[in-house]
């Protein structure tokens, strides 16, 4: 039977090749998975069919990942794939954050109906909107992911000094960041040094409302904060009353809300971080690549509420692979089911992540449904696939 994808917004079009040989459209009842970019998927009710679903994007706030996850369900993103894209954004918002540009374009454009005195008023009055240059200022990065690393790099080449943090820095990102980017434990070290401060986290429970009036008391006075991350790391209540008292000086944001739009320098962004068509296609070409290969290989790749895990594929072996909790002692209990049915299994890979865990199995000759029930129905089974 042929396998579906859902695709739940506009994907690019080099998505399409590879889900040849897939039912892929935009309406499909019970998809095996689904491409999503931006829609709302808290409402979504999936069906049994449904085993993953693909952000084309970095953040997954729109999809109930711990939801899915106990259904058996694993939610992929593309990290670093519009990290390019954010970076550009980021550096011209440095730009506007240190000159005031965007306040002189808006008062140029009054005017217009001045005629030959447009030159002399130009002169006269441009100097309301002077700024400082970024060279040598200290840039502050909350989060050396994909984008915070690009970000930290492009600022040290601008003769940016560059400071940042992140408590789950990467190896990878570790070994890619200029080694003159200072990297320090805490937020609070950042603060009390950025002069810019750019944000590069999700959004979790911890990160919440992380710029709020405690975090920016212990700023510099006229701070310029940069936010292409989410709204909510930012209180904006704090963020309007630190602006209205100049304690920031700028506050460029890509996530606008009633609150925000408006308020005297508050630059709001209409959500443009990712918005070019090269973002657009490595997101959705590594969605595509990271979803057929789960659905066909069990491989987790990039996933937000599973581990990673990889078993090269044996031509000729059978596979199973296993969504499971992290609990001591049942990988044996899998063992146990597949030797019973007098298989050997000839290779295997297992990985945890918090409560969760995956397994795949390869084995000598073919699994029998009545193995795949006998696992199904181990406690702390989520989903077993035959592969």
């Amino acid at each position: 039977m042929t396998k579906k994808i859902l695709k739940l917004n506009a994907i690019s079009p080099l998505a399409d090749a590879i889900f040849a040989g897939y039912g892929y459209s935009d309406s499909c009842d019970d998809p095996d998975g689904i491409i999503v970019r931006s829609a709302q998927m808290a409402d979504y009710e999936p069906g049994k069919n449904l085993v993953a679903v693909a952000r084309a994007g970095a953040g997954t706030n729109n999809i109930p990942v711990a939801d899915y996850a106990e259904k058996g369900i694993v939610v992929f993103n593309t990290p670093g794939a519009n990290a390019n894209a954010v970076k550009e954004l980021v550096m011209c918002e440095l730009f506007l954050g240190g000159r005031k540009i965007i306040d002189g374009i808006d008062w140029v454009r009054t005017l217009k109906d001045e005629g030959e005195n447009i030159g002399k008023l130009v002169e006269k009055g441009k100097a309301k909107f002077a700024g400082c240059e970024i060279k040598g200022k200290m840039l502050g990065v909350i989060g050396l992911g994909a984008i915070g690393v690009y970000v930290a790099n492009a600022a040290h080449k601008l003769l940016m000094n560059v400071t940042g943090t992140d408590p789950y820095l990467s190896t990878t990102h570790a070994l890619a960041l200029s080694p003159h980017v200072n990297v320090v434990p805490e937020r609070e070290d950042v603060y009390k040094k950025a002069d810019f401060l750019t944000l590069h986290v999700p959004l979790t429970n911890d990160t919440k409302g992380m710029i709020n009036a405690e975090a920016i008391a212990q700023m510099k006075d006229g701070v310029v904060i940069i936010n292409n991350s989410r709204g909510e790391l930012v209180n904006t209540d704090d963020m309007i009353a630190a602006l209205e008292s100049g304690k920031v000086a700028r506050y460029i944001t890509d996530f606008p809300n009633a609150k925000l739009i408006g308020v005297k320098n508050c630059i709001c962004v209409p959500h443009l971080g990712a918005s070019t068509p090269e973002a657009e296609d490595n997101c959705a070409v590594m969605a595509a690549h990271q979803l057929v290969d789960y659905i066909e290989n069990g491989n987790i790749t990039n996933s937000v509420n599973y581990p990673a895990v990889y078993l090269t594929r044996t031509e000729g072996k059978g596979r199973v692979q296993i969504l499971h909790r992290n609990v001591k002692n049942i990988i044996t209990k899998f063992t146990s089911a597949i030797a019973d049915q007098g298989l050997n299994i000839a290779n295997m890979a297992s990985s945890s992540k918090g409560e969760f865990a995956c397994s795949i199995m390869d084995t000598d000759g073919a699994i029998p449904e009545k193995t795949i029930s006998a696992i199904s129905a181990i406690e702390g089974v989520l989903r077993v696939r035959s592969l």
